[in-house]
């Protein structure tokens, strides 16, 4: 927990890390607190019918320690220096919390994964990690089961729904089980989740993480929620628990403070729906993408839900001033953006607790974090003013261990300079007086609603479609969602453009993706832009996106 300071540089001067050698996820989320104040409620899951259903943490030890017998007695566990991987494709409920828990006590690796992803995303990232068990819902056993075949090292499928094809019943395979489990004793550095992120060219990459990623994270968290825990706090966010930020962002920080989740499955997104949800809820506390408010900020009268927020942080894209003065009018407090990555999150962060926030600075570095503009090439410190790569100083706790089975990847990601290694996050900034402002990416990913989206994999998916030749993805500006997905296709012989030949192909995305990455917009060329070498030139594409209708 941070020290209580009066300002921002004497949080940071008086920080420190407390990096213990030995640590578990799991062991410090909820058997810690199931030991102090078992009653204490953990998850309060919502109904779209307005009722709700809580678990405690004594209840969320039973049951997390009785699914790790049930995936050990299948044997599932650490059978080396990185445990077993298990996908979690599931939506927010107390089962998401239930796998990540019981994964890290037995030493295993869990990866979040998106309930909306299509086959060809679930299999790229349940055959690249090697997952040998998955907990999901009926849904996801289905999608599942069609590509099961592909997946030679996948054993065990727990279904929470229900026994379908491939897949046994989840409380069949935990009843019974005992309630006490002795967790592996982990080592802060030893491998805890493995999430995928979206690139520019090739498959999505695995971030692994270590157990002390949660760590890393806390000072972030607590700084981006005006110095969090404090009596009555409460969390929710409608970003989805396979995101780094609704885990690593909400959920985990939460419960190791204590702190109750909300968790809630809407059917379909509103700004009036989770407006409502907020005020039922009583939530003090939520973690809010820039596409939330601005559909939240549509609400006629939003002011009349009385919401009574003591933190609401925001990361993804810079708030114009607009939306954070709405924000102060309707939540009752001030919105603070935050920063980072899946590889490298929460390392700069506003605080309107200790400073006035300004709209289009992301804030400081996050206490224990040396964040830094750098030149890419040489790794020197840049002036202030001067735009250059943001970039954070390595070790530091909250960083990724390497990509998965992509050492050159990982060698990418880091140069070295006179002060150190740093590793690149990708992005462009300034740096003013130490607090950062974000100018742009310097790839090709497409932020949409939160979503980071690598045109590759898009790309890839659909020149899978019979009738597409080449195809290039950019993303395409929008006043909702920051952009969309914008596909250009060149067809293949005997085809012909037509309005439904685009909802063809978009929607062949959509079912084999995910629904986040599919075109919204689906543009027929003659000739694709590509350079001397064949690349598609996607800056091109970018400037025929800002010009469509």
């Amino acid at each position: 927990m941070l020290p209580r300071v009066k300002t921002y540089e004497e949080l940071q001067k008086a920080f420190h890390w407390e990096i213990p050698e030995r640590y578990n996820i799991g062991v410090d989320i909820c058997d810690r607190w199931a030991e102090r104040v078992p009653d204490a409620p953990a998850i309060i899951d919502a109904k779209p019918d307005g009722t709700a259903t809580t678990t405690t943490f004594g209840e969320l030890r039973a049951r997390s320690n009785q699914l790790a017998h049930a995936l050990a007695a299948r044997g599932v566990g650490r059978h080396g220096e990185v445990g077993d991987r298990i996908g979690v494709l599931l939506p927010q409920c107390v089962e998401t919390a239930l796998a990540h828990i019981a994964s890290a006590k037995l030493g295993c690796v869990s990866i979040p994964l998106f309930t909306l992803f299509g086959v060809d995303a679930l299999g790229h990232r349940l055959r690249d990690s090697g997952a040998r068990a998955v907990i999901t819902n009926r849904a996801g056993a289905a999608r599942i089961a069609e590509i099961r075949a592909a997946l030679p090292e996948l054993e065990v499928v727990l279904c929470i729904d229900g026994a379908v094809e491939g897949a046994e019943d989840f409380s069949t395979a935990c009843e019974g089980e005992r309630v006490t489990f002795e967790p592996v004793d982990t080592l802060a550095d030893d491998p805890a989740v493995l999430i995928y992120t979206s690139g520019t060219t090739g498959d999505p990459k695995g971030a692994l993480h270590a157990h002390r990623v949660l760590l890393g994270h806390l000072p972030g968290v607590e700084v981006s929620h005006n110095l969090m825990p404090e009596d009555g706090d409460r969390f929710w966010t409608p970003a989805d628990w396979a995101w780094i930020g609704g885990l690593l962002d909400v959920l985990m920080p939460a419960l190791h403070h204590g702190i109750p989740v909300v968790a809630c499955r809407f059917e379909k997104f509103t700004g009036e729906a989770a407006l409502r949800l907020m005020a039922a809820q009583e939530v003090r506390n939520a973690f809010l993408p820039p596409t939330a408010l601005k559909m939240m900020r549509l609400v006629p009268d939003a002011d009349r839900f009385a919401l009574t927020l003591r933190s609401v942080a925001s990361g993804g894209e810079t708030l114009s001033p607009e939306l954070i003065d709405w924000g102060e009018r309707v939540f009752g407090t001030t919105i603070n953006e935050f920063y980072g990555q899946t590889e490298c999150n929460m390392v700069v962060s506003s605080c309107s607790a200790l400073e006035a926030v300004t709209p289009g600075v992301m804030g400081r570095a996050a206490p224990g974090h040396r964040v830094e503009v750098i030149d890419e090439v040489s790794g020197a410190i840049l002036a202030d003013g001067e735009e250059g790569a943001i970039a954070v100083l390595s070790p530091d706790p909250v960083m990724f261990l390497r990509y998965w089975n992509n050492p050159e990847a990982t060698a990418e990601k880091f140069v070295d300079g006179p002060d150190g290694r740093w590793l690149l996050t990708g992005d462009r900034g300034t740096r003013d007086a130490g607090r950062f402002t974000f100018v742009g990416r310097n790839d090709d990913v497409i932020s949409s609603a939160g979503y980071r989206i690598g045109p590759a994999e898009v790309e890839n998916c659909l020149i899978s479609h019979p009738a597409v030749q080449l195809a290039g993805v950019v993303g395409k500006p929008d006043p909702i969602r920051g952009a969309v997905v914008a596909a250009y296709v060149t067809l293949a012989e005997g085809y012909e453009p037509s309005d439904r030949l685009a909802d063809e192909i978009a929607q062949h995305v959509k079912n084999r993706l995910a629904a986040h990455e599919y075109p919204r917009r689906v543009y027929f060329l003659s000739e694709m832009p590509l350079t001397t070498t064949g690349k598609i030139i996607r800056a091109r594409l970018r400037d025929l996106a800002a010009g469509e209708d």
